[in-house]
């Protein structure tokens, strides 16, 4: 009778995580960062239909890098676990903070499984408040960890490289144009310190917009608004141009988002 191959739990750990970080390498980048009216998200992404950045509640949105197929559905949980907590109890009970322990816990427990391979993800959760001392951001390794950040985080395949950039040049108080400009600058940088050009159209670009007079500060910015955006010199354009936003993501229940326009069979969004 042949003796079991034997792998200590900290090595079997060691090659869960390794083999989580490769599936998250293969993916484009994204950042969010805050301004001075709220919490932007940008990310290269050409697709128009399947999103990295997504709507969960009334000022909570959701930015992820890996596989589509797997933060997909983690986000329809979040958003049906949302829709829940918020008609069962009151709207204001719905917080980024519990809605990224829950994530946390779904992503440990399947990290710590044998019998499933790891998620090939990473997730920022975000919530804007009514003052920027209210912002929160947490993010979520593939481990089920949360790291509360603060001004700018990027997660995917070369977040390290783009988070010094961005530590290094964020600013408090900044303008949505300065702010998608330095997010663009960081997306644009290649690991072996070299520039290329991203042009609009293949931005997704979303903001968490405090201004809003609505209860609802999730929106997408596109077309003619994002293009005036990159080329405004220091000031802000404005940004509830209807003709160019997409409002929210759907109609007046958050849980319009469950179903993705478009489905994939797995891979990035590259």
């Amino acid at each position: 009778m042949s003796t079991p191959f034997y792998v200590s739990p900290q090595q079997a750990m060691a090659d869960r995580a390794e083999y989580a970080r490769k599936g998250i390498a293969r993916g484009r980048s994204l950042v969010v960062l805050q301004y001075a009216d709220g919490i932007v998200f940008v990310g290269e992404n050409p697709s128009r239909a399947l999103h990295k950045f997504s709507e969960i509640y009334d000022r909570i949105g959701f930015a992820a890098a890996g596989k589509y197929n797997e933060y997909e559905n983690l986000r329809i949980g979040g958003v049906r676990y949302a829709d829940l907590r918020g008609y069962t109890y009151d709207r204001d009970d719905v917080t980024a903070r519990g809605l990224a322990n829950v994530y946390a816990q779904t992503l440990g427990t399947i990290f710590s499984s044998a019998a499933e391979k790891p998620y090939e993800v990473e997730l920022v959760v975000a919530e804007v408040g009514a003052e920027p001392e209210g912002d929160q951001i947490y993010r979520l390794p593939h481990d089920g960890s949360i790291v509360d950040e603060h001004g700018s985080v990027a997660v995917g395949g070369n977040a390290e490289q783009i988070s010094t950039f961005l530590d290094q040049r964020h600013r408090d108080g900044m303008t949505l144009a300065e702010a998608l400009k330095l997010a663009v600058q960081a997306l644009s940088r290649d690991p072996n310190g070299s520039e290329r050009e991203i042009p609009a159209e293949r931005l997704e670009v979303a903001v968490l917009d405090r201004t809003r007079p609505q209860q609802r500060k999730f929106k997408r910015i596109v077309g003619r608004q994002l293009a005036r955006l990159l080329e405004a010199d220091g000031g802000s354009a404005p940004t509830d141009a209807p003709s160019d936003t997409e409002e929210g993501e759907g109609g007046e229940s958050a849980a319009a988002t469950d179903a993705p326009k478009s489905t994939d069979s797995g891979g990035d969004v590259e």
